[in-house]
């Protein structure tokens, strides 16, 4: 599977880095795009250094490369994921704005009607954003907050990117074992089977 991967300036490179991991180890062919203000995040949020992040990808693209493959529909990928996706990067998006590679490879998605899912990371909301995500959603995409789950019991900060990665991963129609699957408490498979 062929899939772009843009980390822009949001809080969360974390689960970036994770997509990246995975996709490697699955044989994955990963397109990546990095904006200036994330590989700053990246050395403020974790020990990472961008070239070390950059060897996880198969092509590594600068953040205005519009000569790039990946800027043009009649190259093709599978998918794209935008893991963290800033408000900006969001909102570029809703209005198909073009202004970077990963904008325009997002909008190439949209128009090509590829697969396209926005991390947002971002709390609270405000009204403006959530119109955003209402008209990227309306366009095609989809919206997959950085919310993960708690029902895995997670033990660290580890275990709760795996759950919202598993769940990109999920969407990308890749099988995976990044986290446990909710199966019903007990108390309802009880019922289910007529024990109580």
């Amino acid at each position: 599977m062929e899939i772009v991967v843009g980390i822009s300036g949001a809080s969360g490179v974390q689960y970036g880095v994770r997509l990246l991991q995975v996709l490697q180890e699955k044989g994955c062919f990963a397109h990546l795009v990095v904006t200036d203000s994330a590989r700053k995040i990246l050395e403020i949020e974790t020990d990472f250094m961008p070239a070390e992040i950059d060897r996880l990808a198969s092509c590594v693209y600068r953040p205005h490369d519009f000569a790039a493959p990946i800027a043009s529909g009649s190259y093709l990928f599978d998918a794209m994921v935008v893991i963290p996706c800033s408000m900006g990067t969001l909102s570029a998006i809703a209005c198909g704005s073009s202004d970077t590679l990963i904008t325009r490879a997002a909008d190439v998605c949209l128009k090509e009607k590829r697969r396209l899912i926005l991390v947002p990371r971002e709390t609270p909301l405000s009204l403006v954003q959530l119109r955003n995500m209402v008209a990227v959603a309306e366009a095609g995409a989809v919206v997959l907050p950085a919310s993960p789950a708690f029902y895995s019991r997670p033990k660290n900060v580890e275990d709760l990117v795996d759950v919202l990665v598993g769940r990109v991963l999920d969407l990308l129609g890749l099988e995976n074992d990044q986290y446990p699957r909710w199966e019903g408490n007990a108390y309802n498979r009880l019922n289910q089977n007529g024990w109580m």
